[in-house]
């Protein structure tokens, strides 16, 4: 393994849709240059379609990939995990590091399908990660090293922010940023038609309650206070704020969302333990 970032080789195995949003962060980014990358694809007219795209080197044989690499990202679905880690065995030499973001699959069972004492980086990124606003969480294996995780903790720096947790969070890190998206953007949809429904054109409501998210997610990020310190500094008293919370704490709004992170944790616990 390389400290030196002008000297790593970096291979994706299965550049599917977050494998591709982090190839595009690493060019993007300039964290590595093309002639530093391999990637895998199923079929050759795609290998060679986005070969051609992006200048880097793609082929549909991961082994010949994984043997060129220093970090070997595994991008393949769940169910493919131990049969790609098996394919690349003899490239698992002493000091590779394996980076794993398929959901709910455990460090130990990739070290295990690799049946040696490799290093694995576990992570949980989102899909905000293809416009560079993504977060990962990552988690340390057995074998890995503080370098080695700093490597890890830059590759997914390209595409947004990393926390570091231990691996007993990773479900729940699952049910919050993972499922996450998916349930601001309900938030999003429904602020927007609430601003339809009071009067305004519907592409100016969306960008409204669009920009408005992103705006509120950026005050906490860069202030650092409590999300209930800056609600409390919108909230004037006796005014229009103030009613509109009281609707949604009538409606339920924060226990719903509570219970919906809550059962999408439950659910990556069952597919891990499956």
């Amino acid at each position: 393994m390389t400290s030196n970032n002008a000297e790593l080789r970096v291979a994706i195995l299965g550049t599917g849709k977050m494998g591709g949003i982090l190839l595009q962060g690493f060019l993007k980014a300039g964290f590595l240059k093309p002639e530093q990358i391999f990637a895998t694809v199923a079929h050759e007219a795609r290998a060679q379609a986005l070969s051609s795209q992006l200048g880097i080197t793609v082929t549909t044989d991961n082994l010949e990939a994984a043997q060129k690499a220093d970090v070997i990202l595994l991008g393949v679905k769940p169910f493919q995990i131990a049969d790609v880690v098996h394919q690349i065995k003899p490239a698992l030499t002493p000091g590779k590091l394996l980076v794993s973001f398929a959901a709910s699959v455990k460090t130990r069972a990739i070290e295990d399908a690799a049946g040696a004492e490799i290093a694995v980086v576990r992570a949980m990124p989102n899909t905000p990660s293809m416009v560079g606003a993504g977060i990962a969480a990552l988690c340390r294996g057995r074998f890995v090293t503080d370098e080695q995780l700093r490597i890890a903790e830059q590759i997914f720096a390209t595409v947004g922010r990393t926390v570091v947790v231990d691996e007993k969070h990773m479900d729940a890190v699952t049910g919050l940023s993972g499922s996450g998206p998916a349930f601001l953007y309900i938030i999003i949809e429904a602020l927007a038609e609430a601003g339809v429904n009071v009067g305004l054109p519907r592409d100016i409501a969306t960008q409204l309650a669009a920009q408005t998210t992103y705006g509120a997610a950026k005050m906490v990020l860069e202030t650092g206070s409590h999300p209930a310190l800056l609600k409390d500094e919108v909230t004037t008293p006796a005014g229009c704020t103030v009613d509109g919370i009281l609707e949604l704490e009538e409606g339920g709004l924060r226990v719903t969302l509570i219970k919906a992170v809550k059962r999408a944790t439950q659910r990556a616990r069952e597919l891990a333990n499956s």
